[in-house]
């Protein structure tokens, strides 16, 4: 065991409560995990696992409950969404989550000797913990902009409010890159790919519909053609429509 696991064991195995008792424990009795929990766990799992060593998956018994605990979306939805709380409050823990998220997505991105990725249901499942994420994290920078504006409908809190929906629409399309690495997913990664299309981005249209969506459905379109997976194609096709809008009723002559 390396002197850097043997150091990060010690740091956290006293903030820990559930695991083996030859490596690093989790909190996993706790409801819901807050800040220092995943500045804790992720510290952990970047850094105390060997090349050769896995990492908690889904489809370990024994390590399942880690990653459901990691990708649990109720633990940002908790305060996120609690109206009780302050609005500069909740802007500033959903500001740490987005950090934290960020941190978490170079957890399970590593690929084997044929590219293919190690933990694809792992990476993905984190990819839609951001995805919810960030629909309540600019949602709540809205009504921030919107209360502390002389009115809501000046040029400068429009256009602050809108450059905020076009940095949202393109930290979404990101997650269309990963149809350029579809060789590197199973099929049932590309399936649970194509389910995070088809849950998450109606769910931001929904949010945003007034929202210019132009680029997305520009590259949706792009990627349909450049895909070789019908899942996938079917889920962009979905999207594509989705962005479309729907023609003008014609007048009756």
């Amino acid at each position: 065991m390396s002197k850097i696991k043997l150091l990060l064991i010690a740091l956290t195995v006293a903030l820990y409560s559930c695991g083996g008792s030859d490596g690093p424990t989790y909190p996993l009795d706790k409801r819901y995990w807050d800040l220092n929990d995943y500045e804790n766990v992720i510290l952990d799992l970047k850094y105390s696992y060997e090349a050769d060593e896995q990492k908690p998956t889904l489809d370990n018994p024994e390590t399942r409950a880690i990653v459901e605990k990691l990708v649990d979306q109720q633990n940002f939805k908790v305060v996120l969404e609690d109206q009780e709380l302050g609005l500069n409050y909740r802007n500033d823990i959903a500001q740490k989550f987005f950090d934290t998220w960020r941190n978490m997505n170079t957890i399970y991105n590593a690929t084997d000797r044929q590219d293919k990725y190690l933990y694809e249901k792992e990476m993905l499942a984190v990819w839609h913990f951001g995805l919810a994420l960030q629909l309540d994290y600019f949602s709540l920078g809205t009504q921030q902009n919107l209360e502390g504006a002389d009115s809501p409908d000046d040029f400068q809190t429009r256009n602050v409010i809108n450059d905020n929906v076009r940095r949202l629409i393109g930290n979404y399309m990101i997650y269309l890159d990963e149809v350029d690495n579809e060789d590197a997913y199973s099929e049932q990664g590309l399936k649970l790919f194509a389910e995070g299309l088809d849950t998450y981005f109606p769910k931001l249209v929904e949010t945003y519909p007034d929202a210019n969506y132009a680029a997305l459905k520009k590259k949706a379109e792009a990627l349909v053609n450049k895909s070789e997976s019908e899942v996938v194609k079917k889920s962009l096709n979905d999207l594509v429509t989705l962005l479309t809008p729907e023609p003008e009723d014609q007048l009756a002559e």
